[in-house]
């Protein structure tokens, strides 16, 4: 039986305690303990209080210990303790979301790559300069110590364990009975690829309309101007102002997300894929999808595909 703690400390969402259980007691080969300093009612950050019963001797002699929670503030120093002795006792270590900063202030990440939250990344790296933050994955492993970005990815994180632990099918009915993907690679992108703002405005919503309509075509600022009845130059101020983004890195995002659909849908050729949804070749389909998602288009297809 391998036994899982998970040690949580607050600030943490409910929904984090929840993904260990979730995913390992999915599969009868683990046995799993939720863990906290203070054992008793905790506080969850938008959500019920949780009762957790266990202390941290719960983590004496798990074969994987997991950090869940902190939002980033310093962890109890019982708990830093009992994660060095976990580690230095040959336990697999991991966290998930902002469980990397319990890791790094145990100095367990100390010369290693980690991940976290994408919107807390810039403060892991600021505040701990020893660790290579990867702010753009799922997941990392790095000598034996696993860290994940938030929620969808720490139950990815979780799937992969249970991969490494008892192979591809295990995992993949674990994640059937999650109701989520199969695996994702730890690599793939954390999807918040340039965030994109939200639109303020609605003067060029039509061409917006239109362009979607068309994004099969070779569309040019010219083209989106003349729809609009205005000059390029002031396309080009205007969509800014209510996207965020130049015309030309609009319809390049919406031209990706057409790709995204048909590869998940449809069968379709890679050439086809990209001819419809305006990328024009295989290669240059290639090219966006893994810029933005950290895939290719055949990798996503497999992960993705909503066929049957």
């Amino acid at each position: 039986m391998h036994r899982v703690a998970a040690v949580v400390v607050p600030p943490v969402l409910s929904f984090d305690i929840s993904i260990p259980s979730m995913v390992f007691n999915s599969v009868p080969h683990y046995d799993v303990r939720v863990c906290t300093a203070r054992p008793g009612p905790l506080p969850t950050v938008g959500g019920p209080d949780v009762v957790v019963a266990d202390g941290l001797d719960a983590m004496d002699g798990a074969d994987t210990v997991l950090a869940v929670g902190s939002g980033g503030e310093q962890a109890p120093p019982e708990v830093l303790d009992a994660l060095r002795k976990a580690a230095a006792g040959g336990a697999r270590i991991a966290s998930l979301c902002t469980g990397a900063f319990v890791l790094a202030q145990a100095g367990l990440l100390d010369g290693r790559r980690a991940t976290t939250h994408w919107g807390l990344a810039d403060d892991l790296a600021t505040r701990f300069p020893s660790i290579e933050v990867r702010p753009d994955v799922l997941f990392v492993e790095d000598g034996g110590i696993f860290t994940s970005a938030g929620a969808a990815a720490a139950i990815d994180l979780c799937l992969h364990l249970v991969r490494l632990d008892y192979g591809a099918a295990v995992a993949n009915a674990a994640a059937r009975l999650a109701v989520v993907a199969p695996v994702r690679p730890g690599g793939q992108s954390q999807f918040i690829e340039t965030p994109l703002p939200p639109e303020r405005g609605t003067s060029l919503a039509p061409t917006r309309a239109w362009a979607l309509e068309h994004l099969d075509r070779p569309l040019t600022l010219a083209d989106l101007a003349g729809h609009a009845k205005i000059s390029v130059r002031t396309l080009t101020r205007s969509f800014h102002a209510e996207t965020g983004l130049s015309p030309l890195q609009w319809l390049l995002h919406r031209r990706v997300d057409r790709a995204r659909e048909l590869l998940e849908t449809t069968e379709l050729p890679m050439d086809q894929v990209a001819g419809k949804s305006g990328l024009g070749s295989a290669d240059s389909l290639r090219k966006h999808l893994s810029n933005r998602v950290g895939l290719t288009p055949t990798a996503y297809r497999a992960s993705f595909s909503q066929r049957g």
